[in-house]
């Protein structure tokens, strides 16, 4: 999952010349990789990167320059075709230390994106003075060329509206099997260079990339900043870039010995857990729209949302809000307690037959637009991920999956029986080129991982097996949002500043509390 990039209603400003900067090769240079890691990258204006409307939003901060990066579609074969990825800069403003380069998760975040919307924010503390911050797209997202395309934005709204997932009769199963297949038959269709974008579009390649993009930058070594899926980016890359590592603030862990089902139902516990504290925080409001009794809250939530898979909301636009997209939206509320009052409100609004609210949330959360566009986020998480894991097609552990998924998040139970139904992964045209393993890291600096105590994307053990494996610091943040650094706490944000200043770690067992 994803941390939201912040939206600006800055008006726009002058962007800044086009500069042509040659600051490569730095360090060592992998063989027949040469002209990669000596390019030069040229600057200029943000705005012909935009691919979304936050983004053309975000873009027209003061200060951004935007470049593009080659790297090559398969790294087993450097001299054939290539590829670009978008980068985006926000230049240090005080005793430059070099670049801070952050990936906000997914799969499928724009990096370029969540700099942007980071820039403002940490323009005036310790980080914004002593780094560029700088954050790309990485391959097949975004503003990089290609990008991974599966689905049109009207596919994609008849997706949502037919409510397959509730369905586990041999008959659902079989239409969401069938769908399954098409997308993944359409993702080689409609994505440039097909198998061969689709085979090379992983974590594996996203690292070697991020290799590229820091001897462009001039870096001898690597400061890293990865939240959520970006976790994976940063130890992945540790692996195969031992020594040209300085720096890493790894914030709400993937646990990289966790297969794809393990950590599917460890993530709805997460969800299960800031639920409950969700409900409790309602429960103490006067207008809570799931009654004063917070042990009542998933029966009371189920009552509203179980009713929408037999009839769903119709809204204005013309869209009818289902199930899955109201509990979708709930999802996207539970990231961040800042958005708990507008869940709050949209399970109200619910029992008018009104989802206007928990529509805009599922949006949100989809990255889809007002003008009904969608980003490609969702088509490339699932890109990605089919080849970062092994496929699961063993039927009988996806059935137990899904029960055991109800069990530990009951508000998301649809009170039907489960199905056990293959994705599209089971369907991928490539095999997978990751899969779990214990990260081998010997020898890289000590690394910073934040983890959150109910965390309901990526669970705080996650956090701790995650810094075991990389004989790195914990810090622990005791609150309930996912991801926490730069957003804010003062103590996170000073712990994980003087780490990436001057490498001074945390002491052992260091907690901080939510403001």
């Amino acid at each position: 999952m994803t941390v939201a990039a912040c939206t600006s209603t800055q008006p726009s400003t002058p962007q800044p010349q086009t500069q042509t900067e040659t600051k490569g090769p730095v360090g060592p240079v992998p063989a027949g990789l040469a002209k990669f890691y000596a390019q030069p990258l040229t600057w200029g204006n943000c705005a012909p990167y935009a691919t979304s409307d936050d983004a053309k939003s975000l873009f027209g901060t003061q200060g951004l320059q935007c470049a593009r990066l080659t790297v090559p579609l398969d790294y087993a074969a450097p001299q054939g075709a290539t590829i670009s990825l978008g980068v985006l800069r926000h230049k240090a403003s005080g005793d430059r230390i070099g670049a801070l380069v952050l990936n906000p998760g997914g799969p499928g975040a724009s990096g370029m994106a969540a700099a942007a919307g980071l820039s403002s924010q940490v323009a005036n503390t310790d980080v914004g003075q002593r780094f560029d911050l700088v954050g790309f797209d990485p391959r097949g997202i975004g503003a990089s060329e290609p990008e991974v395309n599966c689905l049109t934005d009207k596919e994609r709204d008849t997706e949502r509206a037919e409510d397959l997932d509730t369905d586990g009769s041999p008959a659902g199963v079989a239409k969401q099997e069938a769908e399954a297949k098409d997308f993944a038959a359409k993702c080689v269709q409609r994505t440039e260079y097909g198998t061969a974008m689709l085979a090379n579009l992983g974590s594996r390649d996203v690292a070697k990339d991020m290799d590229v993009l820091r001897s462009a930058l001039g870096e001898q070594k690597l400061t890293y900043l990865g939240y959520s899926y970006g976790t994976r980016l940063g130890y992945t890359y540790a692996e195969e870039f031992p020594d040209n590592i300085r720096a890493m603030v790894l914030d709400g862990a993937l646990d990289p010995n966790q297969d794809e089902v393990e950590s599917l139902v460890a993530q709805g516990a997460g969800f299960g857990v800031a639920f409950n504290r969700f409900a409790a925080w309602c429960a103490a409001r006067s207008d809570c729209a799931l009654g004063q009794n917070a042990a009542g809250a998933t029966k009371a939530f189920q009552d509203l949302v179980r009713p929408l898979i037999d009839n769903p909301a119709r809204l204005a636009d013309g869209r009818e809000l289902t199930f899955d997209d109201a509990t979708l939206g709930a999802i996207q509320a539970l990231y961040s307690q800042q958005l708990w009052p507008s869940l709050n409100s949209g399970l109200d609004e619910l029992k008018s037959g009104r989802g206007a609210t928990l529509m805009a949330l599922a949006d949100q959360y989809n990255e889809r637009d007002s003008g009904g566009h969608y980003t490609n986020t969702q088509d490339a998480f699932t890109a990605v991920r089919c080849v970062d894991d092994p496929r699961v097609t063993n039927k009988a552990e996806i059935l137990s999956a899904e029960n055991r998924y109800d069990q530990v998040a009951p508000f998301l139970d649809d009170g039907r029986p489960n199905g056990a139904a293959l994705d599209a992964c089971a369907y991928w045209p490539v095999p997978n080129t990751s899969e779990p393993h214990e990260p081998k890291v010997g020898g890289i600096p000590p690394v910073l991982v934040i983890s959150t105590t109910n965390d309901p994307a990526t669970p705080y053990q996650a956090g701790v097996n995650l810094a075991q494996a990389m004989h790195g610091a914990l810090l622990t943040f005791e609150g309930t949002q996912h991801t926490v650094f730069l957003q804010g706490n003062s103590c996170v944000d000073q712990a994980g500043t003087d780490y990436l200043v001057d490498g001074t770690l945390p002491p052992a067992g260091k907690r901080c509390a939510a403001q």
